[in-house]
């Protein structure tokens, strides 16, 4: 493009290198758009690539064209759920890194809420879309349904004191040890250890013989016939209807797969029965993932064993025996070859483990490295128990009490937490694999709004008694003029009873969009933010 060329008035001939794409893109959105976006586009062929021998080059149409489709999310949404929306609270200026930094992301938890709404309404910054101050520095917020732990570790940065209670111990485990202090480096050689010791178990075994020579005949196979942006490209716009051709070259993949199967005899079947570790998993992979285990159980140092442990859940649950799409939601044990919705082109199971740990082993140190530069020295703890009838004072003693001093009774500030939805996620099911892998109690029965109940008029009425019960105990903790802040998706109108049964005022409520949803359902979506006050 030559120099001083308005982008809005290119001709749509004129094509662009990546970093140009991206300097055009962020002129016209009026938003920071990086060389990695333009290549996410190009590389799911949302946006076509016309450059050749390796060069990525874009036409200026293709940016125009998906731009403009693009650029009415906020009408969109609000035509969809009301003007009410406030936009400000949808974030959407942040990237995907942004809103899942350090130790957020330290492992997968399924229902949480982004750092930044959280930052929102505890920071005591004051700019064009807030005005008012609910939390300060050295103040002490509570979280009744502490999830893994994304306000207490936001408190922290932000300076603020936090408690959190959850009726999962897997949920209070993972919370607690985002926030502990670690010595980072006695972390990375441990779990390199392990990766020797996991590269040393699986070289020139059957299933490494087999994933080798596996990948590389599908690797071959996927560019000659699912030439990844260019076939995306054409499912999308109609040309070939995907169905229908993955059916006609599904049999050579599986015939070739199975025919490796046999020629190195490993076994790739799941118990069809059993415990969730044997139903879930390729036996090579339950044999390596029991073979980390038992290094990581002997292990004399709490801090350093836990932080493997957190590792270990990580790549338990990527290493699971299912498709790409269906991480988040099991469906069937896969054990063979599959088209893969998600990357357009056939994937294969996996055999080993090494390769996981070791990027989560790298990943994971990173993000720990990140928080303790933004560390304060303030003092958070994660309960285990049910909110409804805990004692919160007497278990913070015995549990943190130094925390306990800082929060006595009628010191604390306020809440900042989102009750579990009605019938919406199983908190306890979505990580089966970690309680069965490292010894958790499971507590499912005791869950409000559980998966298992639905959403029928009794299991509402059991839910709006057991939130309202939450926020009736945690009132022995909390300051007469504390403000309470709950994020809600109240399609079924509920929280106004909640409110008045727990003698509660709803003196506000922010409607926010939600953006970027990992779910398969990306319909136009919003959740609600009621601030809350003890009637008077």
């Amino acid at each position: 493009m030559k120099s001083g060329q308005n982008p809005l008035l290119a001709p749509p001939e004129i094509q662009m290198t990546v970093m140009e794409a991206s300097r055009w893109a962020s002129h016209v959105t009026g938003r920071k758009v990086t060389s990695g976006n333009i290549q996410y586009l190009v590389n799911y062929g949302r946006i076509r690539n016309v450059g050749v021998n390796g060069r990525i080059l874009v036409p200026v149409s293709d940016l125009q064209q998906y731009y403009e489709e693009h650029a009415t999310t906020e009408h969109k949404f609000k035509s969809q759920l009301g003007d009410d929306l406030n936009w400000a609270l949808s974030f959407d200026e942040y990237k995907e890194y942004e809103r899942t930094k350090h130790v957020h992301r330290l492992h997968p938890y399924k229902g949480k809420f982004i750092p930044q709404l959280v930052e929102y309404f505890l920071d005591d910054h004051i700019d064009d879309y807030k005005t008012d101050v609910w939390f300060r520095p050295g103040d002490v917020v509570l979280d009744p349904f502490c999830g893994s732990g994304t306000t207490l570790v936001q408190a922290n940065e932000l300076g603020i004191h936090a408690i959190g209670v959850d009726i999962s111990e897997f949920n209070a485990w993972i919370s607690n040890v985002k926030l502990s202090s670690f010595d980072i480096d006695i972390i990375y050689s441990a779990g390199a250890e392990i990766s020797g010791v996991l590269n040393e178990y699986v070289a020139n075994s059957p299933e490494q013989c087999l994933d080798l020579e596996f990948s590389a005949w599908l690797s071959g196979f996927n560019q000659v016939h699912f030439p990844s942006a260019e076939f995306k490209r054409k499912v999308r716009q109609g040309v070939i209807d995907e169905k229908s051709y993955v059916a006609e070259r599904s049999p050579e993949v599986v015939f070739k797969y199975s025919d490796l199967v046999n020629r190195f005899g490993v076994d790739v079947v799941p118990l069809s029965d059993g415990s969730f570790l044997d139903r879930w998993y390729l036996p090579p992979v339950r044999r390596q993932i029991e073979r980390v285990k038992g290094i990581i159980d002997v292990c004399s140092d709490d801090r350093v064993r836990q932080a493997l442990q957190i590792i270990l859940s990580r790549t338990a649950r990527t290493c699971r025996a299912t498709t790409h799409a269906d991480l988040a939601t099991l469906q069937v044990p896969v054990w063979s070859p599959y088209y893969c919705k998600k990357h357009g082109k056939f994937c294969k199971p996996l055999l080993s483990i090494s390769g996981w740990w070791a990027r989560y082993l790298k990943d994971t140190v990173k993000r720990l490295r990140e928080f303790d530069s933004l560390r304060t020295d303030t003092l958070q703890h994660c309960l285990t128990g049910d909110a409804r009838s805990l004692d919160i004072g007497t278990a913070l003693r015995d549990a943190a009490p130094v925390l306990s001093d800082v929060a006595r009774a009628g010191e604390v500030s306020g809440i900042f937490s989102s009750p579990p939805y009605v019938g919406l996620i199983d908190y306890h099911e979505q990580h089966a694999y970690a309680y069965e892998l490292l010894g958790f109690e499971r507590r499912d029965r005791m869950e409000i709004g559980k998966l298992s109940d639905g959403q029928s008029k009794a299991a509402k009425e059991a839910y709006v008694a057991g939130v309202s019960d939450v926020l009736i105990n945690c009132q022995s903790v909390l300051a007469d003029d504390c403000d309470i802040f709950l994020v809600a998706n109240d399609k079924h109108d509920l929280f106004s009873t909640i409110a008045e049964r727990a003698s509660l005022d709803i003196i506000n409520a922010f409607r926010r969009p939600v953006l970027n949803r990992t779910e398969k359902d990306r319909s136009s979506y919003a959740e609600t933010i009621f601030h809350m006050k003890i009637a008077r």
